[in-house]
């Protein structure tokens, strides 16, 4: 057992480890700019201001997960047009996935259920972790 934890504790899952902590504080602190912002005007129902939070928050987590993944834990140094065009829509399309699976959760946990929803947020962040990760270690950035 423990040389199978030997094996799993390398560069790259510790790297990846660490990106993915900064993905989240980047999709924490941008739904939290934009949840509490939409909804201190008063204009903006919780419903719609957790939805628009949720939505924005992920595209900038995903900027910033295709940039650090690439370049920090998975070392892909190669940026030719042809190559990145591949790469990048096999990243997008996973994290659109999870993307979706991650509305669809924060609807379901937050809006319909009425749970808290920074807790629903940190749910959808393990499993997130999870998904992606298999993702791009399995398809996206295979070596």
């Amino acid at each position: 057992m423990i040389e199978k934890l030997k094996k799993m504790i390398n560069y790259e899952t510790v790297s990846y480890l660490i990106a993915g902590m900064l993905t989240t504080v980047v999709d924490y602190v941008v739904f939290a700019a934009v949840n509490e912002g939409m909804q201190g005007h008063g204009a903006f129902s919780q419903s719609a201001a957790v939805m628009t939070a949720t939505v924005i928050s992920w595209i900038a987590a995903v900027l910033f997960a295709y940039v650090t993944n690439k370049l920090v834990v998975f070392r892909n140094y190669d940026f030719r047009p042809s190559y990145l065009a591949g790469e990048a829509a096999g990243f997008f399309a996973a994290r659109l996935v999870s993307g979706l699976i991650t509305i669809f959760l924060m609807w379901l946990m937050a809006d319909h259920l009425g749970w808290n929803e920074y807790f629903a947020k940190i749910l959808t962040s393990v499993f997130n972790m999870v998904f992606n990760y298999a993702a791009s270690k399995l398809w996206i950035f295979k070596k």
